[in-house]
């Protein structure tokens, strides 16, 4: 029986490493973006990347979460590293097999305001400035994504995706991490009582395109 109990399909800079730190808080086993050694005994699973471990199980076997055994909780899905660009919160197919064999998993969608989020990505490392518009991303093409306005049309049409793939689904929560009533609604939603809510892996700094 799959442990899998909770995916977060928010973007990077939105609030990922917080969501991820108030589970962990709360008791979940969590992999965040990359798998570490001390996590898992698995070998196979020391150091890789979530998205590359959601893509091997569904194309080997048809269930994205097949090899999350040592996991509840799964909070930064996408990689944009050594040359892989790997979007699965933006993937229909590899969410509707979350969903089918893992019907009790309780989705999220992490998001900040738009224009903060392009911020964010802009000032982290070359996220912004670089590896966004030099990759094939879903929604953002090679070439595009360098500016403010491109990347805000990007982040929207993301979170316009999740609510339509998942409209009038009890298993979904869209939620503002900087709401007051986030963790409230975030701890509703997943059945946990979340002890500790606050703000990590912030920015140091902000520039503007």
């Amino acid at each position: 029986m799959s442990r899998l109990r909770i995916v977060n399909l928010g973007l990077p800079k939105t609030g990922t490493t917080t969501l991820a730190r108030a589970l962990k808080i709360a008791g979940f086993r969590v992999a965040d973006h990359r798998i570490r050694p001390r996590q898992t005994d698995n070998s196979a699973l020391a150091d890789a990347y979530v998205a590359d471990v959601l893509y091997r199980g569904y194309f080997l076997t048809g269930d994205p979460g097949s090899e999350f055994d040592d996991f509840t909780a799964l909070t930064e899905l996408s990689c944009l590293r050594e040359g892989k660009s790997l979007w699965p919160q933006m993937d229909f197919a590899l969410i509707d097999a979350i969903r089918t064999h893992h019907p009790d998993v309780r989705f999220l969608a992490s998001r900040r305001d738009s224009w903060d989020v392009s911020q964010s990505m802009l000032a982290w490392s070359d996220l912004g400035t670089d590896r966004l518009p030099a990759s094939d991303i879903p929604g953002l093409p090679e070439g595009y994504g360098e500016t403010t306005r491109e990347r805000v049309q990007w982040i929207d049409g993301h979170y316009a995706h999740l609510n339509a793939v998942f409209a009038g689904d009890p298993a979904f929560l869209e939620f503002d991490v900087s709401d007051p009533g986030a963790r409230d609604a975030v701890a509703a939603h997943v059945g946990a009582d979340l002890t500790w809510w606050g703000q990590a892996n912030a920015n140091t700094q902000h520039r503007a395109v």
